[in-house]
């Protein structure tokens, strides 16, 4: 039999000297050159393992002159936690034995039915079984640290019963409740309630596709009933057969505020350069051709009957230009005053957007919509909205219904309008331009903006506000 080349340093405490000799043979018959130390009784062991713990092994006699039992087996776990002992004894109790392996003996080995080959696979399972322990125990270890000492709050939560089953210190701090009240929690707590509705479609997706990696911007709510705006980052992972999402929470309420801050202010200074347009056009433009009108009404008592017809063309293409001119000023800058509604306001732009008649168009408010009084820059932005839509269903859509809802529930507003267009693939279709501008418009609202379309199937836009 080949024996192991391998380096063993064994610690063999045993007050038998026949039992140790045979002990020490069996060793020499399977390794090479073991390194075999001996003690006669507990406390020469002690002296050994205070002077030296770099043993491999320790084999046990459960029975020593001065120790045995319970207190022998407790007394060496504490002497050697990351040793692997292994107890040999004459005793053939199998409850015995089982109790002392839950309490982190390695092996358990009956003299009577020792030989050299069972010692040796004994003692090479117990060091491969530590050794795996001592990694497991590591990289637990590594985790441990990672999740506790991220800056970044973190949390795990089991996906079925959404319950948080863990939690960091950033979290804690974060959030404001204390470790034992985040794991009473269920995430839904942290949401506000008129979004739970919306986030619960998000969880309905992650269980269709568990290990999908998956980020999205929410609103959270601390212990405080302040709510914020956090970017979140999560995955799954499997313990046993459950189900387990952790998840990191960037807090971007103030990168949030600044951005709106910047884009407010592009888009102020868009909509007063579309005002001014808007203003020159339909007060001074505008005058103009009404003056020139007026100077034709006076010229007319002299003009020559062959001339009539001239005239008249001229005159009503004046007429027409002047009507053109106000119509397109009204839809560069929209009056909103306080007596005019949403409702109003996209009755005007639908009327002027389907002058030719190429449209059926349902305008659908709910009686809540209808009076709603919004503040002027959300309907501004309603607006524009719905405006740059129109724009993307006359350049692409070749549609011919066009279904507008917009109803108020749960202080939200949710605005859709629908074509029955040609559509597009949006895995092939890049979202250009209008959309950019539209999703701007939203988040401006700190709404949601989604886009459902596919080939020969038209397009719809859902725009989700809270109130």
């Amino acid at each position: 039999m080949l024996r192991d080349d391998k380096e063993y340093k064994v610690l063999v405490v045993e007050d038998n000297i026949g039992d140790y000799i045979l002990i020490e043979e069996y060793l020499q018959e399977t390794i090479q050159s073991p390194s075999v130390t001996h003690a006669l009784d507990f406390n020469a062991a002690s002296a050994i393992l205070f002077s030296s713990s770099s043993f491999h092994v320790v084999l046990l006699d459960l029975t020593l002159p001065d120790v045995s039992g319970q207190e022998l087996i407790t007394a060496m776990l504490k002497l050697v936690p990351h040793c692997p002992i292994i107890i040999l004894t004459g005793y053939t109790d199998i409850t015995l034995s089982i109790k002392y392996i839950s309490q982190g003996i390695s092996d358990y080995l009956i003299k009577d039915d020792l030989n050299a080959t069972t010692l040796y696979k004994s003692i090479l399972y117990s060091i491969e079984r530590r050794n795996i322990i001592e990694e497991l125990t590591d990289s637990k270890k590594r985790y441990s640290d990672l999740f506790q000492l991220s800056t970044q709050p973190m949390w795990v939560y089991d996906l079925e019963t959404l319950q948080i089953v863990q939690v960091n210190k950033a979290a804690i701090n974060l959030y404001g409740y204390t470790n034992e009240e985040f794991l009473k929690l269920s995430i839904l707590n942290l949401r506000p309630k008129e979004d739970i509705a919306i986030f619960l479609e998000t969880i309905s997706r992650i269980r269709s596709n568990e290990g999908a990696i998956n980020n999205g911007k929410f609103r959270h709510l601390k212990k405080s009933g302040e709510i914020m705006d956090v970017e979140t980052f999560s995955s799954s992972f499997l313990i046993g057969d459950r189900q387990f999402r952790s998840v990191i929470a960037i807090d971007v309420t103030e990168k949030n505020l600044n951005d709106q801050r910047i884009l407010k202010t592009i888009i102020k200074t868009q909509e007063d350069e579309r005002y001014e347009i808007g203003g020159e056009l339909h007060d001074n433009v505008g005058q103009i051709l009404v003056s020139s009108l007026i100077n034709m009404g006076m010229l007319k008592k002299f003009m020559d009957p062959n001339g009539q017809k001239w005239f008249d063309e001229c005159k009503e293409n004046i007429n027409t230009a002047i009507k053109e001119i106000r119509d397109l000023s009204h839809r560069i800058a929209p009056k909103f005053f306080d007596d005019t509604t949403l409702f109003e306001a996209t009755k005007r732009l639908f009327a002027s957007f389907n002058v030719e008649s190429r449209y059926i168009i349902n305008l659908n408010f709910t009686d809540e919509a209808k009076k709603y009084p919004l503040k002027t820059d959300s309907q501004l932005h309603l607006y524009r909205i719905l405006q740059e839509q129109l724009k993307n269903i006359i350049k692409y859509a070749e549609a011919t219904n066009l279904d507008l809802n917009i109803s108020i529930e749960n202080n939200w507003l949710f605005m859709s309008l629908e074509d029955d267009g040609v559509g597009f693939d949006k895995k092939i279709v890049k979202e250009g331009i209008g959309f950019a501008n539209i999703k701007r418009r939203a988040d401006l609202l700190s709404g949601n903006f989604k886009v459902h379309s596919s080939e020969g199937n038209g397009c719809k836009i859902e725009i989700a506000i809270p109130l």
